[in-house]
């Protein structure tokens, strides 16, 4: 028996696998993994196979000795461990100066997976105090756009399991959170370059996005946003825009990080914002209602 990411696999669980190996000798770890989502149907809301959270378990497995997995025929550089800086683009830098209102229209483009991603990638790594960092699981990237020129750049991405002050706003218990976790986006990154300076535009673009991120996470991913957080470092900023834009302060982190070995902080602390997507936020995220 096993218990892993919050659930636990039983014996009958762990010797179906063990015979899906050695009814398969041929079969590579990441077709073994797809066969196994496959038997168990175990499909993401978007009908797309949980082949990456099933290599972790049958990893784990095998790692404590319950299922022998084969020899793994490619090893690359584990993602985690290597941050791969990207390439810059050249960009507009000529400086904008103007009223939100001169600036006019404002197009919000999503650009995951499209020739735009470079760019997006260049200017978080170029101008982002924390640099880029790939995000792993269910994520989305924006560009802002006035007219030909990007005139901001934004993230959204799989929530984080424990965070006490969101977890505590919400008064969901654990079963409910490891249910309905994916129903809540993080915004880890946002950009205004330096060379624009339009008051009042960053709030403008947050509020703008709550309502686009929420359609689009849906067509990707194929169930609904409830709720979105993010942190902000109030070492090094206020967080203005956000609270402009009638996101809540909901309290601290502990500044330990999720594999901490000490109760000492080891990080900076950083203030947790959070903007309820609907008046029955609670309801839904609690009793998974859609």
């Amino acid at each position: 028996m096993l218990k892993y990411r919050g659930r636990t696999y039983t014996d009958e669980q762990v010797g179906f696998i063990r015979q899906l190996i050695a009814d398969n000798p041929a079969s590579s770890r990441r077709a073994l993994s797809r066969k196994l989502c496959e038997a168990w149907q175990w499909v993401q809301a978007n009908g797309a196979l949980c082949d990456a959270v099933c290599r972790g378990l049958m990893l784990a497995l095998h790692r404590s000795g319950q299922i022998a997995l084969p020899e793994p025929r490619w090893v690359g550089t584990n993602p985690g461990g290597v941050r791969r800086v990207p390439p810059l683009v050249d960009v507009d830098r000529e400086p904008m100066s103007c009223s939100l209102r001169e600036l006019g229209s404002l197009e919000y483009r999503q650009v995951r997976k499209t020739p735009a991603e470079a760019l997006f990638n260049s200017l978080l790594q170029e101008h982002h105090y924390l640099g880029h960092t790939q995000p792993v699981g269910a994520h989305l990237k924006y560009l802002v756009y006035a007219g030909a020129r990007p005139v901001a750049a934004l993230s959204f991405s799989s929530a984080p399991r424990h965070l006490r002050p969101r977890d505590e706003f919400i008064g969901w218990s654990p079963e409910a959170r490891q249910r309905n976790l994916r129903s809540i986006a993080y915004n880890p990154r946002f950009l205004i370059p330096p060379w624009v300076q339009v008051p009042h535009l960053a709030s403008h673009v947050l509020g703008a996005m709550v309502r686009r991120v929420r359609r689009d996470w849906e067509d990707w991913y194929g169930h609904p946003l409830h709720f979105l957080e993010t942190f902000v470092d109030h070492g090094l900023y206020r967080g203005t825009c956000y609270r402009a834009a009638n996101w809540l302060v909901l309290g601290e982190t502990t500044g330990r990080g999720h594999n901490a070995q000490t109760h000492r902080p080891t990080r900076s602390i950083k203030q947790v914002l959070g903007y309820p997507l609907s008046p029955r936020f609670r309801e839904q995220l609690c009793h998974g209602e859609s």
